[in-house]
């Protein structure tokens, strides 16, 4: 028995195209998924949200560096889990004004998104990810999910190194960047999806600005990183035809943004290794 790919209409040209598709291949419109799909799993996300493979690895990354924050909090300052010693952040790589200016450690703006201050930091932020990842690489694909990362923890901590000047860690940077990616895409499309994800990441956003003032956290890293990512969202707007030049080349820069991040981790393994055997 012959099975029949299920069909819609496209929005643009009236055309009969597939339901997988997300250009339609007759007029080349960018496509995103049916409001019947939304809205059958609207309830569930909204209790469960959903994560793709490469916020997975994100998330992967980020617990790893926690647990080597607590082997290294116990092992070399032989404190408390539940207390880390200001010191773990700084041997691990976060964003210290003063080893970055004097010292040009400049690769401490990548490493200090994979850090945390502690239990509940690192929590709230993986629930953030765990949504945002998901949602960002369902509409934009992996390529301009990990630059978009990448660039706006970079650029967050870019700006709380010039507008701070206090130290600073986590991978909230990055999850405003996922932010701001989302509002370009509602900003530059007019359709009800579009529409759609801007109020509800609007909402987001609020939320998140709101928690910024509270003590401890950095304003500046927020607002970098949701500047970097809105930034890449109108550069690079959604995904069109696969293997076409545009694509590849969001794929050459989503290879260069894991080369970058892979230097980094290097440099801090060697900074590392030297600030130990100072502290010992």
């Amino acid at each position: 028995m012959k099975t029949v790919e299920k069909r819609r209409m496209c929005p643009n040209c009236r055309a009969f195209i597939t339901i997988k598709d997300r250009v339609c291949p007759y007029c080349g419109v960018q496509l995103g998924p049916r409001a019947i799909d939304m809205r059958a799993t609207r309830f569930t996300s909204s209790l469960l949200p959903r994560a793709n493979l490469t916020g997975a690895i994100f998330i992967t990354i980020n617990i790893v560096f926690f647990l080597i924050e607590l082997a290294v909090n116990y092992s070399v300052f032989h404190a408390s889990p539940l207390k880390l010693s200001p010191y773990v952040p700084l041997l691990l790589g976060d964003e210290n004004p003063q080893l970055i200016v004097q010292f040009h450690q400049w690769w401490r703006l990548i490493t200090a998104g994979f850090l945390h201050a502690g239990f509940l930091h690192i929590g709230f932020n993986m629930w953030a990810l765990f949504d945002l990842a998901g949602e960002v690489e369902q509409f934009y694909g992996t390529s301009r999910l990990i630059v978009t990362y990448i660039f706006s923890t970079f650029i967050g901590f870019l700006f709380a190194l010039y507008f701070s000047g206090a130290g600073a860690l986590g991978a909230s940077a990055a999850c405003f960047g996922l932010i701001g990616i989302m509002l370009a895409m509602g900003l530059r499309r007019s359709d009800p999806i579009s529409q759609a994800v801007r109020s509800f990441y609007t909402r987001w956003l609020i939320y998140g600005i709101a928690l910024s003032f509270l003590p401890g956290i950095s304003l500046a890293a927020h607002l970098g990183g949701l500047a970097g990512g809105f930034v890449i969202g109108l550069l690079g707007g959604l995904p069109g035809i696969p293997n076409s030049p545009r694509e590849v080349l969001w794929k050459v820069l989503a290879a260069l943004a894991i080369i970058v991040a892979v230097y980094a981790f290097l440099q801090d393994f060697a900074s590392y290794r030297i600030l130990i055997q100072q502290i010992r």
